[in-house]
């Protein structure tokens, strides 16, 4: 199967490129594929549309070279479908001042563009993300529990869900980050108590479960992830903060050993233990740990929105 399911999805659903509008697909050597199948869709859908391909980005954040620049922000709509995330760049920022739509597609691989998360209808997670975030205003207790033995409760009073992770992205100066299909909180520091267990990854990914003791708000117990526990002891006690608690609401996304896509998985619980800074937590200490398990059981004030990794409303 070609890419152009998902291509059509970024451009179309997506963005909701327009006739006559100026379209800049931003790729690299690595994902040079990926971009010429985002130009041929957004030349199907009547924009002026370039595909520009610049060297790969040492790292994230880099900034595109100086023309590039000038480019994103004289345009309509911008897609950054580069080997490394180019979300957090100032170019970024300025593009989406001067009224550009941007849509980053960090380490995009062809399989998400032809059937993986990119492919999902992303109008319906938006109408699930809202239902379900009507469900959670207000909301004061979770409860999670997973098959393999997680039950674990934490409290989120007064702290709100981040709930803007749709992929649509048709205002100007909008900005979304793709693939998309999560929403999330910061629990309540200290609040937290439980045994949680990893199947799918833990600061790595994981060939079998891994398992956390959950005391008081922090991991106080870690068995089978030594890098995570290398990883969080960074931080000190903050790093084993329980920081972070998402769900994956696209139904396309895979476990693959990417994290931007597995964390979006359908039924699948994103755990981040350390800093919660910017999820609206209270924890700044430089270490971030992500695990995700799977088929997630989750009570929200004793109701269940979820039960087994299936959505129940």
């Amino acid at each position: 199967m070609g890419m152009e399911e998902g291509a059509l999805r970024v451009v179309g659903t997506c963005l909701a490129v327009k006739e006559g509008e100026r379209v800049a697909i931003i790729a690299d050597a690595g994902t040079r594929s990926v971009g010429e199948a985002l130009f041929g869709a957004a030349l199907g859908a009547k924009g002026e549309a370039i595909l520009v391909l610049i060297p790969p980005p040492a790292q994230a954040g880099e900034e595109p070279p100086e023309p590039v620049e000038g480019l994103m922000a004289d345009c309509n709509v911008v897609i950054l479908a580069t080997s490394q995330s180019m979300t957090h760049t100032a170019a970024r920022r300025r593009a989406n001042r001067a009224g550009a739509r941007i849509a980053s597609l960090p380490e995009v691989a062809e399989d998400m563009m032809s059937e993986g998360a990119l492919t999902a209808d992303y109008e319906e997670i938006q109408r699930t993300t809202r239902r379900l975030e009507r469900m959670l205003r207000g909301a004061r207790s979770v409860r999670l529990a997973s098959p393999l033995g997680s039950d674990v409760t934490f409290d989120v009073t007064r702290r709100d869900w981040v709930t803007g992770d749709t992929g649509v992205c048709h205002r100007s100066g909008d900005f979304t980050t793709l693939p998309a299909g999560e929403i999330f909180v910061a629990p309540v520091e200290g609040s937290a108590d439980g045994r949680l267990v990893f199947d799918a990854r833990f600061h790595v990914r994981l060939d079998s479960p891994a398992s956390v003791i959950v005391k008081e708000g922090h991991a106080s117990k870690v068995t089978g992830a030594p890098e995570a526990v290398a990883a969080m002891n960074r931080g000190g006690k903050d790093g084993r903060n329980f920081g972070k608690f998402g769900m994956g609401l696209n139904p396309k996304a895979r476990i693959t050993g990417r994290l931007l896509e597995e964390e979006k998985v359908l039924g699948a619980v994103h755990i981040v233990f350390g800093d919660n800074a910017a999820f609206g937590g209270a924890i700044r200490c430089g270490v971030r740990v992500d695990a995700i398990l799977t088929q997630a059981t989750v009570e929200v004030d004793g109701k269940t929105i979820l039960e087994r990794g299936a959505l129940t409303f």
